[in-house]
């Protein structure tokens, strides 16, 4: 297995990625690429004990079962915010940013704080154009910019820079709304639930 650590260890060290790739066994492209994918990530030198050769490799190179990440929008916000407090933010934040494909559901679903803002907005900063993010939401795309909080939040902008540009839209609207079922009625819920 390659030693992600000493690689990082020794760039740290400043050493050159020639006598990086001599000392570890590896060739000078594998360093290369290791080196590139930890600024990608933005991970560096010194690394938590728990960061394993084996842990970077999946954050660093993710398999064909890691490319695709599902995501319920309010689940991956707790999460950042947990890893803030718990001091492992930046594995956390890479763990979202490494997949091929994000799929974030519910998007905007409750409005966020400047906290979760700043959270959204860096991630989609880290992704941008390394990879495919899929937001479904039950709101129009013109109606994020006021979930994201108008002109009173100053990222507001910026996030719907980072998604607008080299995005697709795909609306899915009714046929036929007049015969449209709520999936609170196929599942047989009261109907005033959903008020």
């Amino acid at each position: 297995m390659t030693k992600y650590r000493e690689i990082l260890r020794l760039k740290r060290l400043g050493l050159s990625q020639q006598s990086i790739a001599d000392s570890c066994n590896v060739s000078k492209k594998t360093v290369n690429r290791v080196l590139k994918r930890a600024k990608e990530l933005n991970i560096s030198w010194p690394l938590d004990k728990s960061d394993t050769d084996a842990v970077l490799a999946k954050m660093f190179f993710p398999s064909a079962k890691q490319v695709r990440s599902n995501k319920w929008m309010p689940d991956l916000l707790i999460d950042l915010e947990v890893a803030r407090t718990d001091g492992n933010y930046k594995k956390v934040m890479a763990k979202y940013t490494n997949p091929v494909v994000l799929i974030l559901d519910e998007w905007l679903l409750l409005k966020p704080t400047e906290s979760e803002q700043r959270d959204i907005f860096e991630l989609l900063h880290r992704r941008r154009k390394k990879s495919s993010t899929i937001f479904c939401s039950q709101y129009e795309f013109e109606e994020w910019y006021d979930q994201l909080g108008g002109d009173d939040s100053p990222l507001a902008d910026a996030i719907i820079d980072r998604i607008a540009h080299d995005s697709y839209r795909i609306n899915i609207t009714s046929i036929d709304a007049e015969h449209d079922i709520s999936m609170r009625e196929v599942y047989g819920l009261d109907k005033t639930l959903r008020e």
